[in-house]
């Protein structure tokens, strides 16, 4: 399996403020990767570079073998992108921005019907074709928005940010859909500052904080960078919490978090089941009732709060 994607070193200024700081990224033919960060910290701009949208001021990047910048002209005719915003003309059927897209791909007149209404049947959209977009709702907007990105039938696809702005049920309708794209073959980096949208689709992950990559791996490598799994356990008198503390030092692998509002602690723990069996042992032995307990892996927001320091969720707008 040959990489579809190769940048190093990307670095990307706009006067004082650097976009991009040495951005390096591998993506292999037929897999998923997901750029993963709040807003600011770099991936649209990585995106805008590797679809030719703008030029890096230092480092290299290949698409398919070719140059982001002296292959621009002959890269963009195998790629798909689709931004944080659909970009579709409201004014315009579902069929009509469809088809104008075939058309500005070269595709001649009669191929770019039939891609549009091979497109709108795809993704569930034969119903809503032939009336104006400006009726869509979000979701449909950005399946739209998806199937324009597919109309040349590309060999890499970017999405940016794909489900921003859509509620629960659309996004994970938008989800499905991606999933059947990728299990076709397809090429994908994907954006995103969702967990769980990351969690989902992706085989790989980079996290990107002020414009560098500070890690990558599978989900599950990620999770392992801040320790094995939590011991959660709940307690129903507010004053058993000083107990529960002390006999968890015996187990834990780390810091042990106590929040007293809700009579909770996690337990960082190496040994898994072993420890939770232990843990109860000791609190049973000195009388302390266990309202809730339960064993889990890190979630991808406490890796993300150990390796940066600060919420996903918090965000600067990103410049460009």
């Amino acid at each position: 399996m040959a990489d579809a994607i190769v940048a190093e070193g990307l670095v990307k200024r706009y006067g004082n403020v650097t976009a991009l700081d040495g951005i390096d990224l591998t993506v292999r033919e037929g897999t998923v990767t997901a750029l993963l960060g709040p807003n600011g910290a770099g991936k649209t701009t990585t995106v805008r570079i590797l679809t030719t949208l703008l030029t890096p001021d230092e480092g290299t990047a290949e698409v398919v073998g070719l140059d982001v910048v002296t292959d621009a002209r002959a890269l963009r005719a195998r790629i798909g992108a689709s931004g944080q915003y659909a970009a579709v003309d409201e004014y315009l059927t579902g069929f009509e921005n469809l088809e104008m897209v075939g058309r500005l791909y070269h595709l001649g007149a009669k191929r770019a019907r039939e891609r549009a209404r091979e497109l709108l049947a795809q993704f569930d959209l034969v119903d809503a074709g032939d009336r104006p977009v400006k009726g869509y709702s979000g979701g449909m907007r950005r399946r739209l928005d998806l199937a324009g990105a597919l109309v040349a039938d590309p060999e890499v696809l970017f999405l940016d940010e794909p489900t921003t702005g859509l509620d629960p049920r659309a996004r994970l309708a938008l989800w499905d859909v991606i999933e059947e794209l990728v299990a076709r073959g397809t090429t994908l980096l994907l954006t995103t500052q969702y967990m769980e949208e990351a969690e989902r689709l992706a085989d790989q992950v980079a996290v990107i904080d002020h414009g560098t990559v500070i890690a990558r791996g599978t989900t599950d490598d990620l999770k392992q960078l801040v320790g094995g799994e939590r011991i959660e356990l709940t307690v129903g008198e507010s004053a058993d919490l000083s107990v529960v503390r002390e006999a968890a030092a015996a187990v834990a692998a780390g810091e042990v978090v106590v929040e007293e509002t809700v009579h909770r602690v996690t337990i960082p723990v190496s040994g898994g089941a072993d420890d939770l069996v232990r843990l109860l042992g000791r609190l049973s032995e000195q009388g302390i009732p266990v309202a809730d307990v339960g064993l889990r892996k890190p979630t991808l927001d406490e890796v993300f709060l150990t390796l940066t320091g600060h919420e996903a969720e918090q965000a600067e707008e990103e410049t460009a």
